[in-house]
């Protein structure tokens, strides 16, 4: 083995300054050479759109981009082809170095269960609110004579009643029954003819039906604000439904309640 000559101040000068060159040499190659070799210093690659591409031609995809993925979550989509990307990160656009890992959510083949959430008693805005909130789709709107008017009757999935809690596929659609606030009670039409016109308007709220248009004519043989007239007429055997309008004939001049 070589030795390093000593023997002058001289010498040792000259042989630490090849030891400082050679430290030097390897430093500045270590941080400006390999490092960038290694890390690919400096190269940015923008992260391309995932979305709606399935996972089976995702790995090819990214290779050529020189980009991985993971799958970081999975969610059911109504509508979705299954196992396409939802979402992911780094968003697209994005620049990011070469190899970077990227994290998609996913479709996933089959819906969740859910519970049924309970709509009956609630009003239709409720219930729209609540399918959506819980990813149910709203069916089937249907409405049936009831007082309840806007208020949800039934809730309904292929057919038949649902009750809540029933685990139900998430996704599925769900009929709705709705009041449309006319009750389905038949009785005979309240006779108002004769009548001043307040005991002939009292009689028919009582009555829980409406006060419909006042139309105003002429009859001197009449009492000024005497029901000469109403429509429907209350002929023998004529029925009328709960919240349905009567309307009115009134001798003289009439104004009709904006409030009504």
């Amino acid at each position: 083995m070589a030795k390093i000559s000593t023997r002058s101040t001289t010498d040792l000068v000259i042989h630490i300054g090849i030891v400082l060159g050679l430290l030097a040499v390897l430093f500045l190659g270590f941080f400006f050479v390999y490092l960038p070799f290694t890390t690919h210093h400096g190269q940015t690659i923008t992260v391309p759109d995932l979305s709606r591409m399935n996972t089976s031609e995702l790995e090819d995809f990214l290779n050529d981009h020189d980009l991985r993925y993971e799958v970081s979550d999975s969610t059911y989509v109504a509508g979705a082809e299954p196992l396409t990307v939802v979402s992911q990160y780094p968003k697209p656009g994005f620049k990011v170095k070469a190899g970077r890992k990227l994290y998609i959510t996913i479709t996933t083949e089959n819906p969740p269960m859910i519970p049924m959430p309970k709509l009956v008693d609630q009003t239709y805005v409720s219930a729209q609110y609540a399918l959506a909130s819980n990813g149910l789709q709203m069916g089937k709107l249907k409405y049936i004579p009831d007082l309840a008017q806007g208020t949800v009757l039934q809730q309904l999935f292929n057919g038949k009643e649902i009750l809540p809690g029933t685990r139900i596929a998430k996704g599925s659609k769900i009929d709705i029954v709705v009041g449309d606030g006319l009750g389905n009670t038949m009785f005979a039409v309240p006779d108002v003819v004769g009548k001043p016109r307040d005991e002939a308007e009292m009689t028919i709220r009582g009555s829980n039906l409406q006060v419909g248009t006042i139309l105003p004519v002429e009859d001197p043989e009449k009492e000024v604000g005497t029901v000469v007239r109403q429509n429907p007429a209350a002929r023998p055997g004529a029925t009328i439904r709960v919240g349905d309008v009567i309307d009115l004939w009134v001798v003289g001049p009439v104004e009709n309640d904006d409030t009504q």
